[in-house]
Formats: structure tokens, sequence, C-alpha cells
């Protein structure tokens, strides 16, 4: 393992999750995140470079805007430092391979949607777009035509799979149950894992969920929580693991 590649990775995780975290905010709202200049969102004073440095702008700083001095949202910083560990983690996992390039993928993913889903209970369908292609050429380049087909159909089979968990949970509970972002995000996930890991990840994600739900009840009276990031952290975990269904079934028989 190459340690150069390993620091490189992460500091290149560092810029990229600043930029995902202004994606996941911006996209929502529809405002243009590829050649507007960041700003403040206080002021809205527009940010120089040295305001932007990943982590060390924040520390130095002190969490506040030079211009205005009001507090800075942590987000950014957070999911900096969280991107720049994926970054790295993904090359330590893969090496330099087309499934560094999946890994990466997901990691994106999981940033940009926890970011918007946090923030505005939304998953953009322009991501879910856009990875649906990217996955697919990966796999088509790397596996051939056929497994783009096999990998088509897993993604068809796990979204009718979540819509029709939408549907009986809507009908046991006679309420709105699942995001149509969350049903649509599953097909996504059928094109990189089989579609069993796939209600695996739906089940751990779940599983992920219910403390904070349990939390936001009691503590807060919320009643929506947004399930994208839990089952995109469940969807992250069985790629990197490279868990298979031998395995989960042996575990399951040990319990």
């Amino acid at each position: 393992m190459n340690l150069a590649f390993l620091i490189i990775f992460f500091v290149l995780g560092l810029y990229m999750g600043s930029f995902y975290t202004v994606v996941g905010l911006r996209l929502p709202n529809h405002e243009n995140f590829i050649s507007s200049r960041s700003y403040c969102d206080t002021c809205h004073h527009t940010l120089s470079l040295l305001d932007m440095v990943p982590v060390f702008s924040y520390l130095f700083l002190k969490g506040k805007c030079r211009y205005c001095k009001c507090n800075i949202d942590g987000l950014s910083t957070y999911m900096e430092i969280f991107t720049g560990i994926l970054f790295a983690l993904s090359y330590f996992v893969f090496g330099i391979s087309y499934e560094l390039l999946i890994a990466l993928g997901i990691v994106t993913m999981l940033i940009t949607i926890s970011v918007s889903d946090m923030r505005y209970y939304i998953i953009p369908d322009e991501i879910l777009v856009f990875f649906s292609g990217f996955f697919l050429i990966i796999i088509t380049i790397s596996k051939g035509v056929s497994a783009t087909i096999w990998a088509l159909l897993g993604g068809l089979i796990l979204f009718l799979c979540m819509y029709g968990i939408m549907l009986l949970g809507n009908f046991l509970f006679k309420k709105e149950t699942l995001g149509g972002g969350d049903i649509k995000m599953m097909f996504v996930f059928g094109i990189v894992i089989n579609p069993l890991l796939g209600l695996f990840a739906i089940f751990l994600g779940s599983v992920l969920a219910l403390p904070l739900s349990f939390f936001l009840m009691v503590k807060k009276n919320q009643k929506i929580i947004p399930f994208g990031p839990f089952l995109l952290i469940s969807f992250a975990f069985i790629y990197f693991t490279r868990i298979d269904i031998s395995k989960i079934v042996d575990f399951l028989r040990l319990l």
C-alpha cells in the first residue's frame, strides 16, 4: 500500500467533501454550484480562497466568518473530514481499480445526499440519474454488456421491492412511510450490489435509524427523519466490506 497515495486521496477527499457539501445544499434550491462563487450564509460576502481551505480555514477563523463575525456552520468541516477518511479508505480497500471508481462514487452519493436529506428531506433526482449512468458505464467498461444488463435488472428488482415495502407501510400505518427519493435510490443500489444485499441494506439502515427515530420522537416530537443517509451508510458498508449473502446466512445461523 502506497502511503503517498493514501495521503493524496485523503487530501483530495477534504477538498471534494467541501464541494459535495455545496452541491447538497444548493442543488435542492436550484442554485448554481458550478460557476458561482462560495459565500457566507449570513452576510453573503464572497469568500476568498483563504476562507475555503478545508478544515484549516474553519480552525484558523475559530468557526466565525472573517467579514461579519457570525458563526460558520460546521457541517462543511465535518463532511470534509468524513470524505477525506472515506476517500483514503476507498484507496486502502480497493487500490487503483475499477472498484475504486465505484467506491468513490458511493462516497460522493453518501455525502451529497446526506447533506441534502438532512437539511431539506430531499434526495435530488439529478444525483440519482448521474450515478446510475456513472455506475453503468464503469460496469460496462470493466465487465461487459451482459453484466450491465444484469445490473439494470438488479436495479429494477430492488426498486420494485422498495416500492412494495412503501405500499405495505402506507397500508399498515395509514400515512406516507417512505419518500420517493428513498425508493428511487434503491435502483442505484441494485445496479452495484446483489438485490438480496440491497434488501439487507434496507434492513440494516432501518436498524441504524431506529435509535435516532426514537430519540427525535420522544425528545422533540419529530415524526420525520432523513432515511437516505442510513441507507447509504449501509450501502457503503456492504460494498466496502465485500460481504456476501453466504456470510450473512452463516451469521444468522449463529444467532
